[in-house]
Formats: structure tokens, sequence, C-alpha cells
């Protein structure tokens, strides 16, 4: 064999070892990177994946949690629309709960922001005041609360006193149950506080500038620059603080247990109860994940419409037109 007949062949196998170790190196990559994001995966299956599908199967069987789920098809959801006389009524709370706590939330946050952003002495130690009771246990503090609604050695009462204003019985009345139970959630609008507060911090100063040689005063310049400019701010509040509000707990376990009636008996408390705290029944593990998968849809609906609708009042900067 002639040494030009030798040479190609020796080229084609540098080629195939070269093909050879690329691909082997290719898998070794692959292998690898997937041995790094294995937490990452098995924790979303177990712990997201797995409860999602098998909630989904309960919902449509008869379980207790001890004894093997029984098929029922549609039962928990027919009975729970036609025929459960307190799912009407937990969902009218639930309403006038998130009707009451966004703008309520949404205004306090906003406020508070403006009232930080501004260049004083001593501003950021504000900050951290009105941030902390965020880093605190939500439980403990509506347990506080719990004494500072008390009708006879409360707080509030007592402040009312001493105004020479008529009291109330706070989470023992039917009228006041709700807004008190509201105020307490805006025990932790710090969040809230500093998220609006990165935005307002983004608006351009030079608008602000040429609003003052125009004559704009303060108020005006804050209706007509920075609001527009952090309403992608304040749908995001809007969808996080909705998605919070359908899904409050704390408060209406710790502080009225659904009452007084049915005032107050939100969504999640109503699962809370006909799952695990019915003493009445043994527990309605698959009744009350009908009933998670319905305040789900709710809340996905309600979210849907939101985004739908927000391009009617929310600003896209000019790139985005």
């Amino acid at each position: 064999m002639t040494a030009t007949e030798i040479a190609p062949t020796a080229r084609v196998d540098r080629s195939d070892r070269a093909r050879a170790r690329r691909r082997r190196g290719s898998i070794r990559e692959f292998l690898t990177g997937h041995l790094f994001i294995l937490p990452a995966i098995l924790g979303l299956g177990l712990l997201v994946v797995y409860p999602l599908v098998t909630s989904a199967y309960h919902a449509f069987t008869d379980w207790n949690g001890l004894t093997p789920a029984t098929w029922t098809g549609w039962k928990n959801f027919r009975y729970l629309l036609g025929h459960d006389p307190t799912f009407w009524p937990s969902v009218r709370a639930t309403a006038l709960f998130v009707v009451m706590s966004v703008p309520a939330s949404l205004v306090a946050g906003l406020a508070l922001a403006v009232l930080v952003n501004r260049a004083l002495r001593g501003v950021r130690i504000f900050r951290t005041i009105f941030y902390l009771p965020v880093v605190l246990p939500s439980v403990a503090v509506v347990a506080l609360w719990k004494y500072v609604y008390d009708p006879q050695y409360g707080l509030a009462n007592q402040l009312l006193k001493t105004l020479h204003l008529p009291t109330s019985m706070w989470v023992g009345s039917t009228r006041m149950a709700m807004p008190a139970v509201v105020i307490v959630g805006l025990w932790g609008i710090g969040s809230t506080m500093m998220i609006f507060l990165a935005g307002l911090q983004a608006v351009p100063k030079e608008l602000y500038e040429a609003a003052q040689v125009d004559g704009a005063g303060p108020i005006r310049s804050f209706f007509r620059i920075t609001l527009p400019m952090i309403t992608p701010i304040l749908l995001l509040q809007v969808v996080l603080q909705m998605n919070m509000a359908f899904q409050t707990f704390n408060q209406i376990a710790i502080l009225t247990k659904g009452g007084p009636g049915t005032t107050t008996d939100v969504l999640m408390y109503k699962v809370y109860f006909d799952g695990f705290y019915n003493y009445l029944n043994t527990p309605q593990l698959g009744y009350a994940t009908a009933e998670v998968w319905v305040l789900f849809l709710i809340v996905m609906a309600v979210t849907v419409v939101t985004l739908r609708f927000s391009s009617i009042w929310v600003y896209a900067g000019e790139d985005d037109r």
C-alpha cells in the first residue's frame, strides 16, 4: 500500500476518534448537568406534581385519609355547588374579604412607599420599622391582635374610650368582624411597600423636572407621572394581593373561626374545617380536595380576567407599543 493510500485512511481514523471523543464529552456533560438539577427535579416531582395529580384524583372520591378512597365521580362537586348550605356564604365572605383587603393593602402600601421615598435623614430607619412586621411569625402576630380586639380589656376599645368614641365587639360583631380581620392583614404591608418603593425609585427624575418646569405640583405630578409609570408594578401587586387574599387562613382560624355565624367563613377555612376539623363527622378529605380545586379555578379565572384587561390601564413603554 502506498503512502498516498495510507494518509486518507489515517485522517478518517483520526476524525472518527475525534467524533467519538466529542460524543463522549457531550454525554458526560448531559449526565453531569442532569445530576446537578436532579434534586430540583425530585423536589418538583414529589412536592408539586405528585400532590397535584393525587389531589385531582381524590377530588372525585369519598376519602377520609385513613381508608382507601372510593371513586364517586362528580358527586363532591354536585353537592358542593348545589346542596352545600355553607358553600355560597363562604364564597360571599371570601369575595368580601378580597374586595376590602386588596384595595386597602394597595393604597396603604403605596402611601407608605411614597412617604419613605424621600431623601430625609433617618428614612432608612423608618423603612426598617415599616418592614419589620413582615419578618415576624404571622401566627404570633394574629394571636396578639386577638388580645387587642378583646371587648373588655383590649387596646382597641381602650383607645376608643380615651377618644370618647363608641366601642365595638370587633371580631364578635357581624358588622365589624370582617373589617377587623382586614385591619390585621394590613399589619404586614411592609413587603407591599418595598415593592412599590422599588417602582417609585425607577421612575426617571427627568420627568419630574420637566413637570416642575411646566408648573405641575406634587399632586398633579403623582397622578400624571408617578402613578402611570408604576402601573406594571401595580398590576403585579394586584395579582399577588388577590391570590393571597383568596387563600387567607391564619387570621380567620385564630380570630373568628369563621364566625360570628358565617360572616368570616372564607373558603380556605371551610376547606380546613371540612377536611380536618369537622368534629361532627369523620374527616372529608376527598370533599375538601374538591373545594380546593373550585377555589383554584376561581383564583385562576380572576387572575386571567385581571391580566386580560390590564392593557387598558397598565402603561407600556414606547418600545412595547
